[in-house]
């Protein structure tokens, strides 16, 4: 089971996305909050995945990510949106988001994204993919940049950093070049600190800037 904490300032929201996530079977929303509320949460509940409102008027979600990301296990978190286009987007990705999805997301879609991200893979609204990648990176430096980064990497690590820009879990990868899913989680670690970045979105970003998926197909 993927166990889920939904924080969001709407009770009604809550409400929606917590009856979206529980008719999957393999997905249970172990809690739902507002964002005063969320590091009581996460440190009651243990939660895999946060599904974090990334505006209200309580506590900002950007400013409870932050927090989320000191405590020594943060859970993986992805950020929620009405909006395809939110000027934070870049900031939170910053911050250690792992996905960023909207709210208006198709119910089977969303779980989905859920089980991507506790396996290891991105979250990533396909709407908001573009403003993503033009928000971020020009933030993070440009092409030139970018290239460097990747050039520290081996061939191996580079068709790692390929497949999971390709939206691929470690399981997945692992079975498309045929490792084990601890060896590719070993060489994501690397690809990670050699790109000196935070998370799998922020790889994946680099590895567009840098044209490494240039005619890529998953």
């Amino acid at each position: 089971m993927v166990r889920v904490l939904v924080v969001d300032d709407e009770a009604l929201v809550r409400s929606g996305l917590t009856m979206i996530l529980n008719a999957a079977a393999d997905i249970e929303v172990v809690a739902a909050t507002g964002g005063g509320q969320a590091l009581a949460a996460v440190a009651t509940h243990a939660p895999d995945v946060v599904l974090l409102d990334i505006r209200m008027p309580d506590v900002d979600g950007l400013t409870v990510l932050a927090r989320l990301m000191e405590l020594p296990d943060p859970p993986l978190v992805a950020m929620l949106t009405t909006f395809d286009a939110d000027q934070y987007v870049s900031t939170a990705l910053r911050s250690g988001a792992s996905g960023f999805l909207v709210k208006d997301t198709d119910p089977d879609e969303l779980a989905h994204q859920v089980r991507s991200l506790a396996a290891g893979a991105m979250a990533l609204a396909p709407r908001v993919t573009a403003t993503v990648i033009s928000g971020y990176l020009h933030h993070r430096g440009e092409q030139r940049a970018a290239t460097h980064a990747a050039s520290l990497l081996s061939a191996r690590e580079r068709d790692i950093l390929v497949l999971l820009s390709q939206g691929l879990s470690n399981a997945d990868i692992g079975r498309r070049l045929h490792l084990s899913t601890g060896t590719v989680k070993d060489y994501v670690s690397a690809v990670l600190a050699k790109l000196d970045v935070s998370n799998r979105v922020q790889a994946a970003l680099w590895a567009q800037r840098a044209g490494l998926l240039d005619g890529a197909r998953a």
